[in-house]
């Protein structure tokens, strides 16, 4: 049997993050399939994502964002500002209620600990904390801002084990991005790959029972 649940913030704990970006870009008047393109283009110019060096918190919010604005402005060839970005990102999160409720019934019914493992952004930490009152429900948050690696590196599950003081065939991973399950199984853990909620409320169960 399992003893702790390690989760996925963004896509899982939260509605998709593709509803969430695409009210944002809705607001400021950029659209998606631009985004895109500056992301692509600013990772062939950088040999990787510069978003992976900010998730690390190898760079600032600020180094990132003017980066991005940049190539924005050339993709669309008109001049592009992206003021407050991160703070409307997160006020368009909305939290998963119905994976939420059952996470907290394997905590208080079953006994089990609740972990986040995510990807994310050193700058965003206060708001994204505080709209979801995570730290009501998980005893511990990992944040790939603040420990210098982020998933899919193995050194970033193996730290959530060490802080858990638990063995990986005691935990079940839950994200919504494969490559991260993929990396979760590789470091021996139970490893669910997030489609929709009743999935993997049912795995869940199938590793509980």
């Amino acid at each position: 049997m399992i003893k702790a649940v390690v989760s996925d913030f963004g896509g899982v704990v939260t509605l998709p993050l593709n509803e969430a970006f695409e009210r944002a870009h809705q607001e400021i008047g950029i659209p998606l399939d631009a985004l895109r393109t500056a992301m692509r283009l600013i990772a062939q110019r950088h040999g990787e994502p510069t978003l992976f060096k900010l998730e690390r918190g190898q760079i600032t919010e600020a180094e990132f964002l003017s980066g991005l604005e940049a190539t924005l402005s050339e993709v669309l060839e008109r001049p592009v500002t992206l003021d407050a970005y991160g703070a409307r990102l997160m006020s368009e999160l909305q939290p998963n209620q119905r994976l939420l409720e059952y996470y907290r019934s394997l905590r208080d019914e079953r006994g089990l600990r609740l972990a986040i493992l995510t990807n994310n952004v050193r700058e965003w930490h206060d708001a994204w904390r505080n709209r979801l009152r995570v730290d009501e429900l998980f005893e511990l948050i990992v944040d790939s801002a603040f420990v210098g690696h982020r998933k899919p590196e193995p050194e970033i599950y193996a730290l959530t084990l060490e802080r858990l003081g638990l063995p990986a065939e005691a935990c079940a991973f839950v994200d919504d991005v494969e490559i991260n399950v993929v990396a979760a199984r590789e470091a021996g853990m139970h490893a669910i790959h997030f489609r929709d909620t009743e999935q993997v409320i049912a795995e869940l169960d199938a590793l509980v029972v």
